[in-house]
C-alpha cells in the first residue's frame, strides 16, 4: 500500500528487508529484533516495531495478522498462503498451481473494491504431530 511517498533506506530497514529475505520462518517483532540485532547491535527493539509497521503500510513487507496470535512478518510479496500449527504457532508457505478459482471467489456483490485476500489453513506441523502433541495439549501448560 504504498502512498506514491518513497521513505528513506535507513540502516536499520535494511537490515530488516535483509532478515526477512533470509528466512521463510514468519517471525514476530522480537524475532526480527534478534535477527536485526546480530547486524546492528545498538538497535532498539521500539526502532525495530515502528519500523516493521512503516515497511508493512508501504508494502515492502507483509504483516500476518491471525486473530489470537502475535503478528508475524513475511518478506514475500508474491501471491501465496498460509498454514499455522495449531500447537506450536509455527507458519508455513502453501503454494498453489491454479490460483484462478480463489480469485473469482473475490467478486464481491456487496459493493466493495477487493484488493487482495489472505487465506490461512490451520492444522498441526510434522514436528509437533512427530512428538505426539495434538490440539488439547495446546491450552494445558507444563502441569
Amino acid at each position: 500500500m504504498n502512498n506514491g511517498r518513497a521513505i528513506r533506506m535507513t540502516e536499520s530497514r535494511k537490515a530488516i528487508l535483509s532478515a526477512l529475505s533470509r528466512t521463510t520462518a514468519h517471525p514476530t517483532a522480537d524475532e526480527v529484533y534478534s535477527l536485526v540485532r546480530a547486524e546492528l547491535p545498538k538497535v532498539s527493539l521500539g526502532t525495530v516495531y515502528r519500523n516493521l509497521d512503516l515497511l508493512a503500510k508501504q508494502g515492502l513487507i507483509r504483516a500476518l495478522a491471525i486473530a489470537g496470535e502475535q503478528r508475524r512478518y513475511d518478506g514475500m510479496l508474491d501471491d501465496h498462503h498460509h498454514i499455522r500449527c495449531e500447537v506450536c504457532g509455527r507458519i508455513d508457505d502453501v503454494e498453489f498451481g491454479n490460483t484462478e478459482r480463489l480469485d473469482e471467489l473475490l467478486v464481491d456483490d456487496r459493493g466493495y473494491e477487493v484488493h487482495g485476500y489472505t487465506l490461512c489453513f490451520t492444522g498441526v506441523c510434522r514436528e509437533c504431530a512427530g512428538n505426539g502433541k495434538n490440539h488439547e495439549e495446546k491450552g494445558r501448560g507444563n502441569e
